[in-house]
């Protein structure tokens, strides 16, 4: 059996770029639609990897309905905070949001230090830090504050219901 393995999976977003490490989901990024078919085909796959198949059905499920994800066992590498983050942001359900300031006074931080933590989150949509916006607007998305990738965060915050 493999141990670790990346896959593309095409979405309205672009291909999220997914990768496993024993049996964990270590990262997923949404890659853009810059991937070439040879490249795509170029990845592994584990066919024995039963996370990844529940992954997959759950991705289909929220590109369709805006469905909440169940438990994925995660391996996302990150320090002390950034890991208090994530699992803050995970308890955002879809079609709601928070602020920077909101996260930050509960991990008694500040909205700076949640915002950077967001920026490194290694599994996008899953940790959901497109959910988080500032306090007078849609905030930035992986480090952007305008462009692609901005789109990309309003698309899903649109597909789950909210309006900004």
């Amino acid at each position: 059996m493999v141990s670790k393995f990346i896959f593309a999976l095409p979405t309205q977003i672009g291909h999220l770029m997914i990768e496993f490490n024993q049996q964990k989901l270590s990262s997923l990024v949404i890659g853009g639609n810059s991937l070439t078919k040879n490249q795509i085909s170029m990845l592994t796959t584990d066919a024995d990897n039963k996370v990844s198949d529940m992954l997959l059905l759950q991705l289909k499920e929220y590109f369709s309905s805006a469905s909440s994800f169940k438990t994925i066992p995660l391996a996302a590498d990150g320090t002390v905070f950034q890991k208090s983050v994530w699992r803050e942001l995970r308890k955002i359900p879809p079609g709601e949001t928070r602020t920077y300031g909101e996260v930050a006074t509960k991990l008694n931080s500040s909205a700076r230090a949640v915002g950077n933590a967001c920026r490194k989150n290694p599994i996008q949509i899953i940790i959901p830090c497109h959910r988080v916006v500032s306090a007078t607007g849609i905030g930035g998305y992986t480090g952007e504050t305008a462009g692609k990738q901005l789109n990309i965060k309003r698309w899903l915050l649109a597909h789950e219901g909210v309006v900004l």
